[in-house]
Parts: C-alpha cells; sequence; structure tokens
C-alpha cells in the first residue's frame, strides 16, 4: 500500500506539470503555424522588411490566431470578419492604444491579403475591417533657435578632444542636418559620406536607398570625428562603421539616444527631445524655411506623401504668410 502511494505520489507532479495554466495561450494548430512561418518567409524574402517589422507583424498575427484557437477557430481558412471585430475589440477592452489596435489591424489585413493570393484562406474577410484612426501625436520638436543651441552645447563638450564627444556632436549634426533616422544613422559606414559634396547614402526602410544632403557645420563635425575621434577608438572589428562606440564597435541606437538626451538636458527652454524629435525639428525647420513638401518627403525617405503631412507641422505664422501673399483677397 505504501508502495502505491508512493508510485502515485511520484507520479502527481509530473502530471502537473504537463498541464498548462490557467491563462496560457492555446497552442496553435499545424496549418496555423505554417501559415504564420510562411508568413514569415513572406516578409522578409519577398517584400524585403526589416526584422523588428517583420516580427512586430509576426507577433500581431500569432495574437490573432491564439485569439481564433480560443474561439475553436484553429485553422487560418475559418477566419471571418466576426473573429476579426471580437479579436480588435478584445484589444480595445484591455486598454490598448488606439495605435497599437490600428497597427494589429493593418498587420490582419497584410497577413489577410497574402493568405488569400497563397489559397490559404478562400476569401479576404478584412477586406469590410474598419479600425480606429491613429492618434496624430506629434514628437516634441525643437524650435530653430534651442536646436542651435544644443549642437553648440555638444562642440563645446568635445572641447576637450574626448572621441565619443567627438562621434556625439557629428552625430547630432547629421541627424539634425539630414533628418534622417537613428536607425539609419547608425547603420552608415564611412563611404556612405561624401564630405566633398556633403551627402550621406541611406538605406531607408524597404532597403530602399536615397541620397540626402546635409549642411556645412556637420560636414565640419563630421570631418573632426574622423580624423580626430574615430582613429583613436577603431580597431580590426571595427570594419566600415562610420560611428563607433568606446570599445570600437559599431555604435547602436541606444548610445545615440542617451547622448541626445543628455545634451538637450543643457537647453533650459528645450522639449526632452530624442533622435526623432531632431528629424522631426529638420523637417519641421526646413518647411518653415519654404521647402516644397515633396521635397521634404524625398529627404525623410517617405513613401507617400500623406506621411509627410502627418509627419510635420508648419506655422500658423507662415500658413497666414502664404496665405496673404497669395490669395486677391487676403
Amino acid at each position: 500500500m505504501s508502495t502505491q502511494g508512493s508510485t502515485q505520489a511520484s507520479e502527481q507532479p509530473s502530471t502537473q506539470a504537463n498541464t498548462p495554466p490557467a491563462d496560457a495561450p492555446p497552442s496553435l494548430s499545424a496549418p496555423a503555424c505554417d501559415a504564420l512561418e510562411a508568413f514569415g518567409t513572406h516578409l522578409s524574402a519577398e517584400r524585403g522588411r526589416s526584422a523588428h517589422t517583420a516580427r512586430a507583424y509576426l507577433g500581431d498575427v500569432r495574437s490573432l490566431l491564439e485569439f481564433a484557437a480560443s474561439r475553436g477557430v484553429s485553422d487560418p481558412a475559418d477566419v471571418d470578419l466576426r473573429v476579426l471585430r471580437s479579436w480588435l475589440a478584445s484589444l480595445t477592452r484591455s486598454g490598448r492604444a488606439r495605435s497599437t489596435v490600428a497597427r494589429r489591424a493593418a498587420a490582419a489585413r497584410t497577413f489577410c491579403a497574402w493568405a488569400t493570393r497563397t489559397g490559404r484562406i478562400p476569401a479576404d474577410p478584412s477586406l469590410r475591417l474598419s479600425s480606429p484612426r491613429r492618434d496624430r501625436t506629434l514628437p516634441g520638436v525643437l524650435r530653430a533657435n534651442e536646436a542651435a543651441e544644443l549642437l553648440s552645447v555638444a562642440a563645446v563638450a568635445a572641447d576637450d578632444g574626448d572621441p565619443i564627444r567627438l562621434r556625439d556632436v557629428a552625430a547630432l549634426e547629421l541627424l539634425y542636418a539630414s533628418g534622417i533616422r537613428v536607425g539609419e544613422l547608425v547603420a552608415l559606414d564611412v563611404d556612405d559620406v561624401d564630405l566633398e559634396r556633403r551627402t550621406v547614402r541611406v538605406l531607408g526602410k524597404g532597403s530602399k536607398e536615397r541620397v540626402v544632403p546635409f549642411g556645412v557645420p556637420a560636414a565640419t563635425a563630421v570631418s573632426a570625428w574622423l580624423t580626430e575621434g574615430r582613429p583613436r577608438l577603431a580597431d580590426a572589428a571595427s570594419g566600415l562603421a562610420l560611428l563607433l562606440g568606446r570599445r570600437g564597435r559599431r555604435a547602436d541606437q541606444r548610445q545615440v539616444r542617451e547622448a541626445v538626451h543628455r545634451l538637450v538636458a543643457h537647453v533650459p527652454s528645450a522639449a526632452d527631445v530624442g533622435p526623432h524629435g531632431l528629424r522631426h525639428s529638420a523637417a519641421t525647420h526646413l518647411l518653415e524655411g519654404g521647402a516644397d513638401l515633396r521635397a521634404v518627403q524625398e529627404i525623410l525617405g517617405h513613401a507617400t506623401l500623406a506621411t509627410t503631412q502627418i509627419y510635420t507641422h508648419v506655422s500658423v505664422e507662415r500658413l497666414r504668410a502664404t496665405y496673404e501673399q497669395a490669395h486677391p483677397r487676403a
């Protein structure tokens, strides 16, 4: 009897260990796993999405498929409009931001359109799917004088010749002068920068290449970094990376963000912006200075003009000046 009891006791933990927690997401069926894997290949190999974007889309679609499985719909072919709407409603009830719900709806549409084209879904159920509009919140933006003061602060901090501070000046000058993304900045190689022509070759979203101009102050800062800073950090593992960290490896986005936040703290009136705020400031100041919206679109690397219109804003004063100059009854 004691043997039987000990046997039962020894078997009991293994049974509990094999029981998933009550709140664990349901496991996906073989067709769902196959569709998810193939969709990931489609995003990276066929559509050229970045690893970050592909990861986000796959996470959103997995959330959809797990929700469907919890409602007894295990095969992607059976996902219909009712399931999609219920999924978005559950996200809203759980307190997700409108931007998050809108992004997940966009991922679901992309997945459903692809699954329909590849025969995994008989008809696209997302064609009638509506989702909340994204909040059109804009990042903090510096005034022109604040941007100038920020770059002056960075230059003064680099007076001691510390290579990292020289790198930070070059990074901030390029971010503000060209409006490129911080991810694009840290991906630059030395030969992407043409100091004579004052242009930088950028590989943007969707692996689209563009050439962006920058001004004399940025060229001066980059030249100082290349001649006085980078050689003191570079080693055999540095490769052609333009910006380096203290150990000679390619600088990452975190290092640049920390530098921007640290330096902007010394500008009393300025908003606490990061690299994205410098990009937004550059676009805003270009528009306020009279740049054509399509030119700004090209500089920023936006696929559509609508994105540029949302991303930038023009001062009321400039709009009023344009109106008074152009309208016959102003």
